[in-house]
């Protein structure tokens, strides 16, 4: 490798999230250190998720096949579907291994300073598969941010037409939480929606 094209490597890898420049030079020595067993490999990885890695033509999670391994699942509840702004949710979702259904992948949320509008969000796919005869619950599993939620309203009053019950997750007190060190706007949803003991 050349210097070049060392400098290439850390620039690339200085693009991923969570990696500024002095990480990535980190991160580039250690690969170039170990070329046959982590740089080689890894290569041949990217190489291959880049041919074969697309979005699922069901749901829009990303997978080598088509539909993805969840929605080809037949242990999965397909009466729920759970509404997510983006892969990195549905993947959250799954490490908790509590939802047993079926997802389903926005894109984003809508947001007017960013112009973002319902057109490129995958909206119009989730009110078809919510008109489904199978579909009898929707979960809006959308972020507690100011756009997550007004794209949960949003959401809500498209599939008020379609026969299925609308949801959404809870907010509040996360379990192990203290109350002194919890944000004020957490605090203020915890007691609104607080419910009988």
């Amino acid at each position: 490798m050349t210097g070049t094209q060392i400098d290439h490597l850390i620039q690339l890898l200085a693009k991923l999230p969570g990696l500024g420049p002095r990480s990535a030079r980190r991160a580039a020595l250690h690969l170039i250190n170990r070329k046959e067993s982590l740089l080689r490999p890894l290569a041949e990885a990217m190489a291959q998720a880049a041919d074969t890695v697309a979005p699922c033509e069901i749901c829009g999670n990303l997978d080598s096949v088509q539909p993805c391994a969840i929605c080809r699942d037949p242990r999965r509840e397909s009466s729920i579907i759970c509404v997510v702004e983006s892969v990195a949710d549905l993947w959250a979702l799954e490490r908790s291994a509590v939802f047993r259904g079926r997802y389903h992948i926005l894109g984003g949320t809508l947001s007017a300073l960013d112009g973002i509008g319902p057109e490129d969000l995958n909206v119009g796919a989730l009110i078809a598969r919510a008109s489904e005869a199978v579909v009898g619950e929707v979960i809006l599993a959308t972020n507690a941010t100011v756009d997550g939620q007004t794209t949960a309203h949003f959401l809500a009053e498209k599939l008020a037409g379609c026969e299925v019950q609308v949801s959404g997750l809870a907010h509040g007190v996360p379990v192990g939480g203290e109350l002194d060190y919890l944000d004020d706007g957490t605090l203020a949803t915890a007691l609104s929606a607080r419910r009988p003991v």
